[in-house]
């Protein structure tokens, strides 16, 4: 399901026609002194935004320690750092625990 609605929003981005998919967003649970979430802002985030998948799941940060935004539902808490979850219209369809490095960051997000 999930991959439908990343490759349906995908086609509608790069039609032009408008965006009929779901609501889709990449959340990056990080935390302060996590050398992986580090690496991952140095090899990926500058790019993220302008890659296709940057555009059909934009990025939201939020805080490993910090109660979830409303209207946001995950299989559970995550527990490492970075963790990735990719959601669609507010519900967790994916998840991504750690970062492996930049060349296997985008073959597993795309599994998802």
């Amino acid at each position: 399901m999930a991959i439908r609605a990343i490759l349906t929003f995908l086609w509608f981005s790069v039609t032009g026609l408008p965006a009929l998919a779901a609501d889709v967003e990449l959340l990056m649970f990080e935390q302060p002194g996590c050398v992986y979430c580090a690496r991952w802002n140095e090899e990926v985030a500058p790019e993220y935004p302008r890659t296709a998948e940057g555009r059909a799941a934009p990025l939201r940060r939020l805080d490993l320690r910090a109660p979830l935004p409303e209207g946001i539902t995950i299989d559970g808490h995550p527990i490492f750092t970075p963790t990735f979850v990719v959601i669609v219209d507010g519900v967790e369809t994916g998840r991504l625990e750690g970062y492996p490095g930049e060349d296997f960051f985008w073959p597993l997000l795309a599994s998802l």
